[in-house]
């Protein structure tokens, strides 16, 4: 029986009324999308919602939760006052385990090193009524999609490739922390009502390309922002040929393009893999409502109709691509990749060669690749550069173990890491590189920004299908085409390899369901939540202090930043994931990664004071002792990547009141409003360019602070002159009130 079964069944038994009132009010045919969004209102629409411009107020199904993004959500909502959540919820602990040797001595170190983090999660989580999986368990997505996800539903995650869960039909949204807090504790959730990007698929993939070559393809297109503000739905006779965790790895990565989500329509591939995985009386409630769980028939027939925008990819032409490096949506076909590697003089020799994470871990993906590793030692082919393999959750490990999958990847060197993030989101202890040495990595991961996997400047890193990347470690080279080259075996021998093939879900069933997961007692109310008064990576919050009720005069530019500046360099990942749990601590890594418009320079700013050059943190500490508030002039897509509310609850929480940029990416402009921070825009980007060093700023009509009216940014610069600049916001009424209050946080009890 599937988890929460009620729940869906109540759900389902709703859905064809609720479906057909939307489309009374809406008076038309509705896409896929649309019936979910207005399934999950708070309350039933009394006229249609308007495309980026409305805020509608939802109702998710459940809740999900990773264990560095948990620690500072639960801070939160202990302060709520529930004895339990509302909906369910669960915390995955994946993101705390370090790579470096191999599965078994890798999460022994974690369990002992994260001790008092893991002990507040499970405690916390038995005293509110969350499941808890713990170390070891898996990835929370392909967890997730095991045991959680159906079609149809509705989820936030506190992870920005939540979305992955859109491969089995559901609409699921990466969120911050205080998200959901708000809806674990009974509230509504707030979202603008998105835009709709369709991807018609035509055709069927064969030979070497794979699922994860459509959303390579896809980032080419439309970019790491062209997503923003809308949901992409896929759809076409193609997209039915795709298996379920092929349609996982396509959600998970729109979060690349800055997509609210993305999604499939409810098809019989993922009926398949509901069943495998134990869940058929899901399966069953969905073929019951196979007509509601899709496009209506009218919106096939004319989607640019239904649809903002309308993007068409014949999958029987895609070729294999390698996106980077930097950069997610840096397309290369791979037949273009010699040229490529030539013209920019990127290191040919690939060093290392990683597959799993979140993104591409499923049964399918190792199975693909094992069949590579199996040609290799037939055609007695060493691999050239290291491999290594994180699988997604135990239940594929072990089934992936059973059927040898793992061992024809170990024969050719590949290390097998514990079920759990590791080099993805920087968790990765390298050992063959000297810091900012140049080398080449190609991975199935998500993202490839500046050192993202290893912390490392010099390290180029190119993101491919599973595939790919095993072919590329066992050749060696960024520069070799499976399709076209050969490579010349241990005996001397010419040999060429062929497509990889692999099953979609294993013939012998899948092993290992529920390996790790701790349910919640019944009455958790005798429950010590576990935090020790001295704990360095452990913290409980204050609330933030409300608003004064004034304009915000006279401050600082703490640093205007330059270019690219996602969430990463806001709040870096790998070794300061251990204070996730301490806000004062790992404040002290606040733009550390961020470039200095005015010196060209990473992580350091100049004190107006003192005329002393510091770390960006120590000056932003050093004007908060003194009493002086500050703002951040920022670039295009500003908080482009993760979902960490850290990146917003840093710059508060060491005096900033503003950020000004020329666009935000979606999620974290989201979280800044949560946590009482003014995101807000430049009327004209060219603005930007006003702002020099040694200014200081003010920023005006916040006293008739309303919906849709401009503020002003009045500049004083160091020479006496001033300027005013316009600023614009996407603040409605109870977004303004977070400000008020001081965070939307202060506003629950």
């Amino acid at each position: 029986m599937a988890a929460n079964i009620e729940m869906i069944t109540k759900l389902y038994n709703s859905y064809r009324e609720k479906v057909a009132q939307a489309r009374a009010v809406l008076a038309r045919p509705m896409t896929y999308t649309e019936k979910i969004l207005y399934a999950h209102l708070w309350e039933k629409a009394e006229k249609a919602l308007s495309r980026g411009v409305d805020y509608a107020d939802l109702a998710p199904d459940r809740v999900a939760m990773q264990d560095a993004t948990a620690q500072m959500a639960l801070l939160q909502f202990m302060s709520a006052g529930r004895k339990s959540v509302a909906v369910p919820s669960t915390v995955h602990c994946d993101h705390l385990i370090q790579a470096q040797i191999g599965a078994s001595e890798d999460l022994t170190k974690a369990s002992t090193e994260n001790k008092e983090v893991y002990e507040f999660l499970g405690s916390v989580s038995s005293k509110y009524g969350i499941g808890f999986w713990q170390p070891g368990a898996g990835i929370i997505h392909q967890v997730v999609l095991e045991n959680y996800a159906f079609p149809g539903g509705m989820m936030i995650g506190t992870d920005s490739h939540t979305p992955n869960a859109g491969g089995l039909g559901m609409v699921a949204i990466g969120v911050g922390g205080a998200d959901a807090v708000d809806v674990m504790a009974g509230m509504s959730w707030e979202l603008k009502w998105p835009k709709l990007i369709g991807i018609h698929l035509t055709g069927k993939l064969s030979g070497w390309a794979s699922p994860k070559d459509v959303i390579l393809k896809v980032a080419g297109l439309l970019t790491v922002k062209g997503g923003t503000g809308a949901i992409v739905q896929y759809f076409g006779e193609g997209a039915e040929s795709l298996s379920c965790t092929g349609k996982g790895t396509i959600c998970n990565m729109g979060a690349e393009i800055g997509a609210t989500t993305s999604i499939f329509s409810f098809d019989e591939k993922m009926a398949e893999y509901l069943e495998s995985t134990g869940r058929k009386d899901v399966a069953d409630l969905a073929r019951g409502l196979k007509d509601i769980l899709a496009d209506d028939p009218e919106v096939l027939l004319d989607p640019a109709k239904y649809y903002d925008q309308v993007y068409e990819i014949n999958l029987s032409e895609l070729e294999p691509h390698l996106n980077g490096p930097f950069t997610p949506d840096l397309a290369i076909p791979i037949s273009k990749m010699k040229e490529v590697v030539k013209e920019k003089g990127y290191p040919e020799k690939m060093s290392v060669g990683l597959i799993g994470s979140c993104t591409n871990s499923s049964y399918e993906d190792i199975d693909r690749a094992a069949s590579l590793a199996r040609q290799a030692a037939q055609k007695k082919v060493t691999a050239k550069s290291q491999l290594s393999i994180t699988p997604g959750s135990e239940q594929v490990r072990k089934t992936t173990e059973r059927d040898g999958l793992l061992q024809a990847l170990e024969s050719i060197g590949g290390v097998v890491l514990a079920n759990a993030c590791g080099p993805c989101i920087g968790m990765w202890k390298r050992m063959d590189v000297a810091a900012g040495e140049p080398n080449s990595i190609v991975t199935s991961f998500n993202r490839n920004f500046a050192k993202r996997n290893d912390g490392n400047p010099g390290t180029l890193a190119f993101v491919a299908s599973p595939e790919i990347t095993t072919m590329l470690a066992i050749a060696g080279t960024l520069t070799f085409n499976p399709m076209t080259d050969t490579l010349i075996n241990d005996e001397g021998v010419e040999v060429s390899f062929d497509a990889p093939v692999g099953a979609e879900l294993p013939s012998k069933g899948f092993i290992g369901a529920g390996a790790g997961f701790i349910a919640p007692p019944e009455d958790g109310s005798a429950v010590q939540v576990l935090i020790q008064p001295e704990s360095q990576r452990l913290q409980v919050l204050a609330p933030f202090k409300p608003w004064e009720g004034t304009d915000l005069e006279d401050m600082a530019v703490l640093v205007k930043v330059k270019g690219k500046c996602t969430t990463d360099h806001i709040s870096m990942a790998g070794p300061w994931l251990k204070y996730r749990g301490h806000l004062d601590n790992i404040s002290n890594n606040m733009f550390i990664g961020a470039l200095n418009a005015y010196s060209n320079e990473i992580g350091t700013t100049k004190n107006l004071f003192t005329g002393e050059t510091k770390s960006i943190p120590e000056v932003a500490r050093d004007y908060k002792a003194r009493g002086k508030f500050w703002v951040v002039i920022g670039d295009e897509n500003y908080g482009e990547g993760s979902s960490r509310e850290h990146a917003a609850l840093e710059p508060r929480f060491l005096g900033g009141r503003a950020i000004i940029v020329k666009s935000f990416a979606r999620i974290h402009e989201t979280n800044l409003k949560k946590q009482g921070m003014l995101p807000l825009t430049f009327a004209n980007p060219a603005d930007y360019d006003k702002i020099v060093d040694g200014d200081s700023v003010s920023i005006t009509g916040l006293t008739t602070f309303a919906p849709g009216t401009p503020l002003e940014l009045i500049v004083k610069h160091s020479n006496g002159t001033s300027e005013s600049i316009l600023l614009n916001h996407t603040f409605n009424e109870r977004q303004i009130e977070w400000f008020k209050a001081g965070s939307a946080l202060n506003l629950i009890g």
